[in-house]
């Protein structure tokens, strides 16, 4: 389990974070631990994770502010 991202209940394998990519943009997808979501820079959307799940949907993703610029996040 050292290999996987533990926070509020949501597990992100790294390697599953390798191999998705934005619905929109097909770029790359970052992990920000602290909100539970993939953050796709390109698109300015984060989508959740709900039980482990990514929720790749569009409709479902929030956009991003420039407040969550200043946020880290992490890539796999």
């Amino acid at each position: 389990m050292s290999d996987e991202r533990t926070v509020s209940n949501a597990l992100i394998d790294p390697r599953l974070l390798d191999l998705l990519s934005c619905p929109l943009t097909k770029g790359p997808l970052s992990w920000r631990p602290a909100t539970s979501e993939l953050v796709s820079k390109g698109a300015r959307l984060a989508y959740p994770v709900r039980d482990g799940i990514p929720i790749m949907l569009p409709s479902e993703a929030r956009a991003l502010t420039d407040a969550d610029d200043e946020v880290s996040v992490s890539r796999g």
